[in-house]
């Protein structure tokens, strides 16, 4: 079994596409994709999420829009 690497990893965006995201455009709809989390986490989320009045599945799409903003901004 390979061990995991811990290293920084290169990738390259479209810069029109770096540009959207960063402005916080979208062209298209949503799509569906599917993840595994703990419960308790489900239940940490949907708490979060009643505080601020919004859907929990949007306040996972601020907070992953956020992280990527983040992340593309370095």
């Amino acid at each position: 079994m390979r061990e995991l690497e811990d290293r920084t990893v290169e990738f390259a965006l479209d810069e029109e596409l770096r540009r959207r995201i960063l402005a916080g455009q979208r062209t298209s709809r949503l799509q569906n994709v599917s993840i595994k989390l703990d419960p308790a986490q489900i239940q940490a989320l949907r708490k979060i999420a009643t505080m601020k009045s919004i859907p929990y599945q949007t306040l996972i799409r601020q907070w992953l829009a956020e992280g990527i903003r983040k992340e593309l901004q370095l």
